[in-house]
């Protein structure tokens, strides 16, 4: 007898699960399905699991592919039960290629092609919907949005677009989508959400055509030149009842939640000052480091800086300068944004081709906080004061590269479950854009 195992969440049961199953079962002839529960989950950093387990092995056990079912607890578990079923052949779904090679050590290992086109209807009646989400843009950021949009339950990416033939080809023969490249509105009518990742100066184009097709839209930054087009948009989802989220990162992660916290409930007494700095030596004749009319040093990263400085000084600052040192061809490689508040001062730096300390340093009266490169990626921070020798020390961990976290945020708020919206509001949205086409009327102006 061949013996296959195979395992998952199966949150939210839906037809592809339902193929992988069965084509589990299909490998051999005793097939033995392993369900996580909530809290391996959340140690394995999946996210917005709605279903209770015995829900879950429920669901599994009605399709009629399972011999067995078990429950999956603990890390290194899957050796554990190959070794004890006597198992033949592990399997995942293609999604996973290559990260279960290790297990070819005790057993044959199959990755199981994704279903093409499958239908996002539910294997049971339920209260939420599985929303599919189509990427604009296969660049270097849609691979990392595609891999953790898996760690959210929820969420299924089922499509792309991308106008350039040669990254839309290499896209869909690594992730076995279908990518579209010429007609965006068949794209469009395969998803219920799209997030851009498109050129700087497609996104706003992508986000008015989406909203239009009444499609939920995460964009990344910038997600407009303008203050007025900004408000435009969010006036057009708000009109429209649909979630639109601009992409900033480090909004969405525990850490930076919990630096907010700290930095607001008087340990540090009042906040006389915020300084952050994000910059990043990139690939030479990558776009941040070449397009000097849509990319640069402020286009790129300048948005991560302005996120703390809003959150903590708000977006009623009484006067707002820049300042940039342009490179080759103009393009800003260095730019700090000084922001002027009453009692209080704020500095936004950012750098493409310079390469400066990345840190968060938010200054009080009682002391200070201290988050260390990169804080946009918040693992750990610390409250220091004028005893140098009493330091607090805080753990801020997260799974992954962060992505999951804003994804997981996106699912909640069309789903209806995210609560009160406070990561990241239109209104400092916003209130970035309004900055950011101050930038562009400067550089403009410096390079003639």
């Amino acid at each position: 007898m061949k013996k296959v195992i195979t395992y998952g969440s199966f949150d939210l049961f839906h037809e592809g699960h339902y193929q992988i199953l069965k084509r589990a079962k299909a490998l051999g002839d005793y097939l033995i399905v392993g369900v996580t529960t909530e809290h391996y989950d959340t140690m394995r950093g999946k996210l917005n699991l709605v279903d209770p387990i015995m829900t879950r092995i429920e669901n599994v056990r009605a399709t009629g592919f399972a011999d067995e079912i078990i429950v999956e607890d603990h890390e290194g578990q899957k050796i554990e039960d190959i070794q004890k079923y006597g198992v033949d052949i592990f399997t995942l779904g293609s999604d996973w290629t290559g990260k279960f090679d290790y297990l070819k050590n005790y057993c044959e290992v199959v990755y199981l092609e994704r279903t093409p086109d499958i239908s996002s209807s539910l294997l049971r009646e339920g209260r939420f919907k599985l929303v599919r989400i189509g990427i604009v843009g296969t660049g270097r950021v849609a691979p990392r949005f595609f891999e953790e949009s898996s760690y959210v339950s929820g969420a299924e990416v089922v499509a792309a677009y991308n106008p350039e033939e040669d990254s839309a080809k290499a896209f869909r023969e690594k992730y076995q989508l279908p990518v579209y490249t010429e007609d965006f509105d068949q794209f469009l009518n395969q998803v219920d959400a799209v997030y851009v990742a498109s050129p700087n100066e497609t996104h706003a184009d992508y986000v008015r055509r989406s909203l239009e097709a009444g499609k939920h839209v995460l964009c990344e930054k910038p997600m407009t030149f303008t203050y007025d087009e900004a408000v435009e948009l969010y006036d057009m989802a708000a009109q429209k009842n649909l979630t639109l989220m601009e992409g900033i990162r480090a909004a969405y992660l525990p850490g930076f939640q919990q630096i907010l916290a700290m930095a607001k409930n008087g340990t540090i007494g009042n906040i006389v000052n915020v300084e952050a700095c994000f910059s990043r030596i990139g690939t030479p004749g990558s776009r941040e480091m070449t397009d000097e009319k849509y990319s640069g040093a402020f286009l790129e990263y300048s948005s991560y800086g302005m996120l703390p400085i809003f959150k903590l000084l708000g977006f009623n600052y009484q006067d707002v300068s820049i300042e940039s040192i342009l490179g080759d061809r103009g393009i800003d490689v260095y730019t700090e944004v000084h922001f002027h508040y009453p009692g209080s001062l704020a500095t936004a730096k950012a750098g493409a081709g310079v390469k400066s300390e990345g840190q968060l340093i938010i200054a009080g009266t009682k002391g200070y906080i201290l988050v260390p490169a990169p804080w946009w990626l918040t693992r750990s921070f610390d409250v220091r004061y004028e005893d140098p020798t009493k330091v607090d020390h805080y753990k801020a961990d997260f799974q992954g590269d962060g992505f999951r976290y804003e994804i997981a945020e996106f699912i909640s708020k069309i789903n209806g479950t995210g609560g009160k919206d406070y990561r990241l509001t239109a209104e400092e949205s916003i209130a970035m854009a309004k900055v950011v086409e101050k930038f562009m009327k400067l550089r403009e102006k410096m390079q003639g």
